[in-house]
């Protein structure tokens, strides 16, 4: 009789423990998940007043358009359609330049020369169209564009799952950034949803770069995209 007694106790603390732990779990979960989107969402608040699309955006002097991957030395869908709205953008007189900024480590890994050849192809002229070969990561792109290409106002053109870090970090680092959404065709939803949980983690590093490690990234000389007449 002693032992059930004792036997039945022991299992109704460890039914409680379990009910706590499992608390704790989801309750330290809830924590992580809500430490993980908030800085995600802040950024879209922010972003929000600075988003346009590209018939409405205000006239800037240059484009942004970052890089989104190349494949067989041919820009990725997801690239195609930002080189279309900064091409768009230019054509309405919205913009002067693009500037076009990607990756360029390797010799057979030319994102910029492949968004040149695009955009040629939509009939923009190349002496409208200024390469940026360091643009590794979205930082360096804002980063050079002040300190190599002399910007102070642009507009950003990147698909909306990237466009508030992209204006985040323009704006965090003195060039005054708005975005022009460059969703043009429909994206797998399995490829969303990576994109964003990527962008969610994304966010972080941005936070993390800007108020802590302020890395700086490849420079060179100066290269001002508009020279002031003395």
């Amino acid at each position: 009789m002693n032992w059930l007694f004792f036997y039945g106790r022991i299992s109704d603390m460890l039914k409680k423990l379990w009910k706590f732990f499992l608390r704790l779990a989801l309750t330290l979960g809830a924590l992580g998940l809500f430490g993980l989107l908030l800085p995600r969402f802040i950024f879209l608040i922010y972003a929000k007043p600075r988003t346009f699309s590209a018939a409405d955006a205000p006239a800037r002097r240059v484009a942004i358009v970052f890089g989104a991957g190349i494949k067989n030395g041919e820009p990725t869908p997801v690239l195609r359609d930002r080189v279309q709205t900064a091409a768009n953008l230019y054509f309405s007189g919205k913009v002067e330049k693009i500037l076009m900024s990607g990756d360029n480590r390797f010799v057979d890994y030319n994102e910029p020369e492949a968004m040149r050849q695009y955009a040629l192809t939509l009939g923009v002229p190349d002496a409208d169209i200024v390469l940026d070969f360091a643009g590794r990561r979205t930082y360096d792109t804002c980063y050079r564009a002040r300190d190599i290409f002399g910007l102070d106002s642009v507009i950003l053109v990147t698909q909306a799952f990237h466009l508030p870090r992209a204006i985040y970090l323009c704006n965090m680092l003195g060039v005054d950034g708005v975005g022009a959404p460059a969703d043009i065709q429909y994206y797998r939803k399995i490829s969303r949803a990576i994109w964003n949980f990527r962008e969610t983690l994304a966010t972080l590093d941005a936070i993390n770069d800007i108020m802590y490690k302020k890395p700086v990234p490849v420079l060179g000389n100066p290269e001002p995209i508009f020279v002031e007449e003395p």
